[in-house]
């Protein structure tokens, strides 16, 4: 069976950077020890600000549960974090392994 990479990129606006930080770097612990996840966050090379959540899932059923699995901690997080995200919003994406 196939993995699942999934992707959310954007930016965020300057003067939200150390918020954006300090919330992301919850997020990351809590996601990876609390919920089991295979998740990293990357900041684009040369683009300041410009971020790309990754969420690596073994199964599409996995990929599939990704918001009904979500606990109230976890909900918390990405509501706080929208606020540092710039008016450009959030791209998605999704890839599936090849095999």
């Amino acid at each position: 069976m196939p993995r699942i990479m999934f992707t959310i990129s954007y930016t965020i606006k300057p003067e939200q950077q150390e918020t954006y930080l300090g919330l992301i770097s919850e997020l990351k612990n809590h996601l990876t020890t609390v919920a089991g996840k295979n998740y990293a966050v990357f900041e684009a090379k040369g683009k300041r600000n410009q971020y790309t959540e990754v969420y690596f899932f073994q199964s599409e059923e996995e990929f599939d549960s990704l918001d009904d699995n979500q606990d109230e901690r976890t909900q918390d997080l990405l509501s706080k974090l929208e606020s540092c995200i710039d008016s450009s919003g959030k791209k998605y994406a999704t890839f599936t392994e090849l095999t």
